[in-house]
């Protein structure tokens, strides 16, 4: 059976930036708004010591506002220099307003 654990409200998304920073299972997640399709992924850029939640979103990319490094939300995938890996992504429901991730099995 699936867990799944309340990270945030939609409405905590900023309407600004697109972004918010959550701790889930004791790691950093930014939550995106793509156009009211939530995405999960980690928060700190593989490349360097940034939150993504403080970078750039822009047609379902965001870009690290340490490196300006871009990835694709929807896939992780790296889409220039200087970034290389992929982010982690996380599984997400939406139910009632109420964002959740999936847990980690135990």
């Amino acid at each position: 059976m699936d867990t799944w654990k309340p990270v945030a409200m939609v409405s905590d998304i900023s309407a600004d930036t697109g972004t918010l920073r959550v701790v889930h299972e004791g790691e950093g997640v930014c939550l995106y708004n793509l156009e009211g399709d939530i995405c999960a992924t980690q928060d700190r850029c593989p490349h360097g010591n940034a939150s993504l939640a403080d970078g750039y979103l822009e047609d379902g990319t965001i870009e690290c506002p340490l490196h300006q490094g871009v990835f694709d939300i929807r896939t992780g995938k790296p889409q220039c220099p200087p970034v290389k890996t992929d982010l982690r992504r996380y599984e997400v429901r939406v139910e009632a307003g109420t964002v959740y991730l999936k847990a980690d099995a135990a």
